[in-house]
């Protein structure tokens, strides 16, 4: 059975979250820089670029769910929630952007003579790469509670700075161990993190499109709300579940079927009982509409 948050606590923690990586991110964009800079080594000021266009991304992701939060109105019946696939695509474009610059500085310095970049920046990067894979294990582990796709776009953030230090680690060591000749090792490891901040952005884009798009992606939780109807008295099966989702929130379309013969007055109070029991046992549900459908058989 899929996990699901009550609705009072999903805005809450995927906000608390967002805060966790934004905090991150600003250290760990001071810490890169400067290691960076007095350290020799463009591959951590190219992982420093990244954090910094992660603080402005986790920024947009806060913005997004503040947003959200707002209730339904007149002009926007199901709530706000479409922001957050729309908010995903901004982080992807800050990802494609910031891998962009890192490829074109990485290009230029492995065309220009540096020094090799010092000993002590190993360290400090070995640090960094286990601070960003747990920072992704956490975040991660709340978008999936709370199915946010901005917030799986955020921890992709945390995993994908994990690999370009990972590069630059490689890369500093590399030039420490083979010494003169091998100064860009640093540099061509910059450059190879961009090729998988790219490929990490079309993951990223995928689900938030399918979302935009009204994709039918959902077969655990389809399951599960035909499962759930055939617990309410009256209903003998369902038909058409067409789901769609909007931020956290998943409104669906629901043809049950009751006993032909009974009244259409019973079978309103029957569809309101299946209303209700869904949004008791799945609490992650938004808008439900019902069809009923006579069972003839």
């Amino acid at each position: 059975m899929a996990l699901y948050l009550c609705p009072m606590s999903i805005e809450q923690t995927a906000i608390k979250t967002t805060y966790f990586s934004i905090i991150g991110n600003i250290l760990l964009a001071l810490i890169k820089g400067l290691a960076g800079f007095f350290g020799n080594s463009y591959a951590l000021i190219a992982d420093a670029i990244e954090s910094t266009t992660d603080i402005f991304s986790s920024i947009l992701v806060l913005l997004g769910f503040k947003y959200a939060e707002k209730p339904a109105d007149e002009n926007h019946p199901y709530g706000h929630g479409k922001i957050e696939p729309i908010i995903t695509f901004l982080i992807v474009a800050f990802l494609v952007i910031s891998a962009t610059v890192i490829a074109y500085e990485s290009i230029e310095n492995i065309q220009t003579p540096h020094k090799v970049p010092k000993a002590w920046t190993l360290i400090v990067l070995g640090l960094i790469i286990v601070w960003k894979e747990i920072s992704y294990r956490v975040v991660i582990k709340k978008s999936n509670e709370t199915q946010s796709s901005s917030l799986k776009a955020d921890a992709w953030h945390h995993r994908s700075d994990a690999v370009t230090s990972i590069m630059a680690f490689i890369g500093i060591s590399i030039a420490l161990i083979f010494g003169k000749g091998y100064e860009t090792a640093d540099d061509w490891a910059a450059l190879i993190a961009s090729g998988f901040i790219l490929y990490n952005s079309y993951l990223i884009l995928r689900p938030a499109l399918g979302e935009i798009m009204d994709e039918q992606r959902y077969d655990e939780l389809l399951e599960e709300i035909r499962q759930k109807s055939l617990e309410v008295s009256g209903i003998t099966g369902t038909e058409k579940c067409f789901i769609r989702k909007a931020g956290m929130k998943f409104h669906i379309d629901l043809h049950a079927m009751v006993d032909g013969t009974i009244s259409v007055t019973k079978g309103h109070d029957i569809a309101h009982l299946l209303k209700d029991h869904l949004h008791n046992e799945i609490p992650n549900l938004g808008h439900i509409l019902i069809h009923i459908e006579p069972d003839d058989l």
